[in-house]
């Protein structure tokens, strides 16, 4: 087993260097294998040699060029196993010292078994509320024990499989060369969970995982964006610039594998799609300003996708955007990233002098869009629910927490903006446990948040605000007792109530009308009434009769011709945390 105190002194600075040794020896080898194949048993099988002593001959040629291309390959797993136990064991040891420092920081002693201990309290510090230090320690004390377990687990694992592959060397057996591909197929899997053991684990907080992050050497860094994008490209707590880099790589891993692979179903293709889409939207504004950042791209669910226009670590006035309804990952290289772009621009020109970030965050599952029904498809039904919410609502609430970890600096004015469903995701997540942790909330286009009061929403509700345009027929949703009866008999359930309508278009003059006056939407208060308590600003009414009303709120303020710049304006002025220019509307 590993101790603490070997993990903490060992010098590994050799182990790198070591396997790049063993990489040009098996490089060096591969050379020779080929020459061997490509200059002798090429020639000898092409020489029309005939007989008995031709036929033991080029068996004997084979076998000899099979071994030696087994011994190649057994070498490209040592120095495979030696490259990952470097980075293992610095991983390990980084975590190790970025704790022990941290309870130095803090006044803690830490002993040579991982026990952490404190001096007693003071008197005014066993009255202050804010007293924390136990709970610190014994956070400080699992961190501990957590880096020392790893690195112990990776000892075990690496030492399993270099004696594995040391017997095979001496008795001869890893010159098979089915053998041979089986080591090599069990050091890259290893490798993948002893570099994963070394992350924090899953559950980490955005600030433990930065604090990790900080502990890394440069090359350290620089070694696991290039060898693991994957793994750090969706971890919250990594900054923004590494975020972009790992996953650029991983895009690009992405397209790859979904090009090649064979019979995609329709989900598979929406989402190739949607990665090629954010990739040639990078391509094309890769000399435009503000610089643009990757900080998502991954296959789970139907695809996530978060960028930014401009740097969150840096900027004063940081936004991030939840789409809603219908939103495909494409949206990210195309609309919904065209909508974030007009935020920033907007927030830009309220305050020119001030560094902005504005980005449209897709890290969740917002219900397909309505046209899917024709198709048999019953997932966008699931717009009635609050499921894909919540869950989205937490893992927003954790991608916020990892901007406050990351940014340099004065804390960044941060605010949170939804549209749509997007704005019933960002309310659920603001009413869980520490909320958004944004300044300023920005909700447009409705349906509810689940909450009945803006205070609700782990926030000051004078810093929530409203934009629903009387004309968008989604802020006009009425509350689920008033379709109970439209629900009885209909076949797919809200089908025939107001999404039917939705999706066939207004059967009454203006939908809202056909709702009546209600301030109780789908999911709770209307967020636009005097009774939520929010802050409504003005947006235009939109056109009747078309669901453009519902998706004009951030339209380029660079748009003289648009009739609706008042919304995104507003937004903008709201981002730059300029109140005093937002443009108020009565309440419901």
């Amino acid at each position: 087993m590993v101790s603490l105190a070997q993990l903490r002194d060992s010098d590994l600075s050799g182990l790198l260097p070591a396997a790049t040794a063993y990489d040009t020896l098996a490089t060096n080898f591969g050379k020779h294998v080929q020459t061997m194949q490509h200059e002798v048993l090429k020639h000898v099988l092409n020489a029309n040699w005939v007989g008995n002593a031709a036929g033991a001959a080029n068996a004997s040629l084979q076998r000899t060029s099979n071994r030696l291309d087994a011994a190649h390959t057994e070498m490209s797993a040592v120095s495979g196993l030696l490259r990952e136990a470097s980075e293992s064991f610095l991983l390990a040891q980084s975590k190790l010292k970025a704790a022990l420092q941290e309870a130095q920081n803090l006044g803690l002693t830490v002993a040579e078994d991982g026990t952490v201990s404190w001096p007693a309290p003071s008197k005014a510090e066993r009255n202050d509320p804010e007293y924390n230090v136990p709970q610190q320690a014994r956070a400080l004390a699992n961190r501990i024990s957590g880096a020392v377990t790893e690195a112990g687990n990776a000892d075990q694992k690496i030492a399993g499989l270099l004696n594995s592959l040391t017997e095979r060397a001496r008795n001869g057996t890893g010159l098979d060369t089915d053998k041979a591909a089986a080591d090599l197929k069990a050091v890259t899997q290893q490798g993948v969970d002893l570099m994963a053991a070394g992350f924090p684990p899953a559950g980490a907080s955005p600030t433990e995982v930065n604090s990790w992050w900080k502990g890394l050497t440069p090359d350290e860094q620089q070694r696991l964006i290039e060898a693991h994008p994957d793994l750090l490209g969706m971890r919250d707590g990594i900054p923004a610039a590494a975020r972009d880099q790992a996953n650029r790589l991983n895009l690009a891993h992405l397209i790859t594998k979904y090009q090649q692979k064979p019979n995609l179903t329709d989900d598979e293709k929406q989402k190739l799609e949607g990665f090629l889409a954010i990739s040639k939207r990078l391509e094309a504004d890769k000399d435009k300003q503000p610089p643009r950042f990757l900080l998502g791209v991954s296959e789970e669910g139907q695809g996530r996708g978060i960028l930014s226009f401009g740097n969150p670590d840096t900027a004063k006035n940081v936004s991030a955007y939840v789409p809603g309804l219908g939103t495909t990952l494409g949206a990210v290289g195309g609309k919904d990233g065209d909508r974030a772009l007009n935020v920033w621009n907007a927030a830009h020109n309220a305050d020119p002098n001030a560094e902005v970030a504005s980005m449209v965050w897709l890290g969740y599952d917002p219900p397909p869009g309505l046209e899917k029904l024709a198709d048999g498809d019953t997932r966008p039904l699931e717009v009635m629910d609050a499921d894909r919410a919540a869950k989205g609502g937490a893992a927003y609430d954790k991608f916020m927490a990892g901007l406050r970890a990351t940014h340099d600096g004065s804390p960044a004015h941060l605010v949170a903006l939804a549209h749509s469903y997007g704005s019933t995701t960002v309310g659920l997540g603001a009413q869980m446990s520490g909320g958004t942790g944004a300044d300023d909330v920005i909700l447009v286009g409705s349906p509810g948040t689940g909450a009945a009061k803006a205070s609700q929403l782990h926030i000051d509700p004078g810093h929530v605000w409203v934009g629903d345009a009387e004309n968008d027929p989604v802020s006009h949703l009425p509350s689920k007792g008033r379709v109970a009866n439209d629900i009885q008999g209909a076949t797919g359930g809200f089908l025939a109530g107001p999404v039917g309508s939705l999706v066939g278009g207004y059967v009454a003059d203006k939908m809202y009308d056909w709702f009546g006056p209600e301030d109780q939407l789908w999911f709770g208060q209307d967020p636009a009434s005097k009774g939520f308590g929010a802050n409504r600003f003005a947006v235009a009414d939109g056109p009747e009769l078309s669901f453009d009303s519902h998706s004009d709120y951030m339209t380029d303020p660079n748009d003289s011709t648009s009739k609706t710049l008042e919304s995104v304006n507003n937004i903008g002025q709201i981002v730059a945390g300029k109140y005093d220019h937002v443009t108020r509307q009565d309440h419901r």
